[in-house]
């Protein structure tokens, strides 16, 4: 497998959660982030955050930073584009996205996102759960993204284009499918409330 450069996506404004670095949080012994590099970490060489502001706050991980690149913060899709300029600048070819809210995402994302994109032959693949209503319910901010697509991808933007799905529609995504409920539950609930922070602070307890 070509080496593929890990991005924690973690530039959003938290809103809901009364604003700060969500990330952050206290999860288990450690926080959201840290909970989140434990998985990523062994599935890929490198690990970079898009998050925006200060870096320092970070500086006990580990990490480059890389913040946006595109003002006003609208959204993923200008956290991928500062990853795939990051793996640009290092001469890979391809990233792979994990949001920093989502501390149980699957321990083979990425090598499930790269069969998946092998498989159908497209250069982009999104993670995806079975949904009874619609079929899948994708999870766009956990991808497959290759650096060549990096400038049609900042054209978009400048463009106007927020949605992740409305750009990786265009360019064709395979969707690399998981359980919607795993053994250990759901792999891509998010950490979006307080409440949303007890649940998986009570999940993270109960796991083996």
């Amino acid at each position: 497998m070509a080496e593929i450069l890990g991005v924690v996506l973690a530039g959003g404004l938290a809103t809901r959660m009364g604003g700060g670095d969500k990330c952050l949080l206290t999860l288990g012994q450690g926080t959201l982030l840290s909970v989140v590099l434990d998985r990523l970490r062994p599935q890929v060489p490198e690990v970079v955050l898009n998050a925006n502001g200060d870096p320092a706050r970070f500086a006990g991980y580990g990490l480059d930073v890389v913040p946006d690149g595109v003002a006003d913060r609208p959204g993923p899709l200008a956290g991928v584009l500062a990853g795939l300029d990051a793996a640009a600048a290092r001469g890979l070819a391809q990233i792979v996205t994990v949001a920093g809210d989502t501390p149980f995402f699957p321990r083979d994302l990425v090598a499930a996102l790269t069969a998946a994109a092998r498989a159908e032959g497209t250069p982009i693949a999104l993670a995806a759960t079975p949904d009874p209503d619609r079929g899948i319910a994708r999870h766009p901010t956990f991808g497959l993204w290759p650096v060549a697509l990096r400038d049609d991808l900042r054209a978009a933007l400048a463009g106007g284009t927020r949605k992740v799905v409305a750009w990786t529609d265009r360019h064709g995504a395979a969707s690399a499918m998981f359980p919607a409920d795993g053994p250990e539950g759901d792999p891509f609930f998010n950490v979006n409330t307080p409440a949303d922070l007890d649940a998986a602070r009570q999940r993270l307890g109960a796991a083996p």
